[in-house]
């Protein structure tokens, strides 16, 4: 099965600072994000890489994001949300926090879903709040060995991350990210 056939979705939090988020960093820790097998770093890669077409830069000290991923090879079940898409909220400039009043808020409308077997999930965190603020996924993603399993989940990532549109202030302005301009330089 390829990433065509495979049941894309995302759901993020009201409480997201999207507008905000400029830098990101991986999560550390055991399992696929510390693996430092080919096709846990064509993860990484293939995570960067979308990220920063769109205006963010990878900091290790301070990010304003932590990106964590996971592959799940049996079934699932996920609790998502049925929502508008991120950049339709995002453009509507309504964000929560703390203080906005139980009448404002937004409401979450919760709904059980089962993933097939072999689900890529992408985790944003919000590091000044630690909070997950996005989460994509493809599910229903065979990852066959040696190269074509780099190839699906890369491909995998690309997918997850259409649903995330969301690029920099400094982007938007016309900006290259740091690292990006440093390389163009040279």
């Amino acid at each position: 099965m390829t990433t065509r056939e495979a049941r894309v979705d995302s759901d993020y939090s009201y409480r997201g600072n999207f507008r905000q988020y400029r830098t990101y960093d991986f999560v550390s820790g055991t399992g696929l994000t510390s693996d430092t097998s080919r096709l846990g770093q064509s993860v990484r890669e293939a995570i960067q890489q979308r990220l920063q077409v769109q205006g963010y830069r990878l900091a290790r000290r301070r990010p304003d994001m932590l990106v964590n991923f996971r592959v799940y090879e049996g079934d699932m079940r996920f609790h998502g949300f049925v929502q508008e898409d991120l950049s339709q909220w995002i453009k509507r400039n309504i964000e929560e926090n703390d203080d906005t009043p139980k009448e404002f808020r937004q409401g979450y409308q919760p709904v059980r879903l089962l993933l097939a077997e072999g689900t890529l999930l992408l985790t944003l965190i919000d590091v000044k709040s630690n909070r997950a603020v996005w989460n994509g996924y493809a599910s229903g993603v065979s990852v066959p060995e040696g190269p074509m399993g780099e190839v699906v989940l890369r491909r995998s990532v690309r997918s997850i991350l259409d649903r995330y549109r969301v690029f920099t202030q400094e982007f938007a302005n016309g900006k290259l990210p740091q690292s990006e301009a440093i390389e163009t330089e040279r």
